[in-house]
């Protein structure tokens, strides 16, 4: 299978991409609007393997589209800023048990409570993660993607959020930064999390990896 990653960098200037940029929800129907609208599956998102990532940078704002079919970056509004594509499967080929690589992900660690502990301890149905706990809980999702962690560094995002186009109810999904390095176990386990992504809030911001080559120092 194929796998392309798309680069937009928005401009400030554009009324567009500053309204998209500051909502999970709108940038979501942003990019879903790159791609053919005609899909008879009932989860376009899912079927072309769509995943994004909104992170500010040492270089400024950037938008991270990952996709199973290229987008098509004309359906962008005039001036909304640079955008480019590249394809990932020559990455996706070179994966290799024993390779060092660096990752980040911006997830959505949570845990949802039997009834019991609930009622017990009072808490909602679905609990946001943080600290430790977090670290742990990507820890798990990294050894379930083939993963051997090295390094882990963690740093907490602000909410992806908005109000949802069809009846204003609220979307909210808690979001932590993972980074650091790790050794592939199993490619084929690995290029499969790349592909469907990992954890919650995959149609809002949460759950793309992203990966690189990494040297070991010697």
């Amino acid at each position: 299978m194929n796998l392309w990653l798309t680069r937009i960098i928005p401009d400030p200037r554009s009324r567009d991409a500053r309204r998209d940029t500051a909502g999970a929800v709108d940038l979501h129907h942003r990019l879903m609007s790159l791609f053919p609208d005609n899909l008879p599956d009932p989860e376009p998102r899912r079927r072309l393997g769509i995943l994004f990532r909104s992170e500010t940078t040492p270089a400024g704002h950037q938008i991270l589209l990952q996709s199973t079919q290229p987008p098509d970056l004309s359906r962008l509004p005039a001036g909304y800023g640079q955008a480019a594509t590249k394809t990932l499967t020559p990455l996706l080929d070179a994966l290799r048990p024993g390779l060092h690589i660096r990752y980040r992900i911006a997830a959505n660690p949570i845990r949802k409570p039997g009834r019991t502990t609930r009622e017990l301890y009072q808490l909602k149905a679905i609990v946001p993660l943080q600290g430790t706990a977090a670290d742990d809980w990507w820890a798990r999702q990294a050894e379930t993607s083939g993963l051997r962690l090295g390094t882990l560094y963690s740093s907490p995002l602000d909410a992806a959020r908005g109000a949802r186009r069809s009846d204003r109810s609220q979307v909210q999904h808690h979001r932590i930064l993972f980074e650091g390095t790790a050794v592939i176990a199993d490619a084929d386990r690995l290029r499969t999390r790349l592909t469907d992504g990992i954890g919650k809030g995959k149609a809002y911001g949460c759950g793309l990896l992203s990966i690189a080559p990494h040297r070991e120092p010697a």
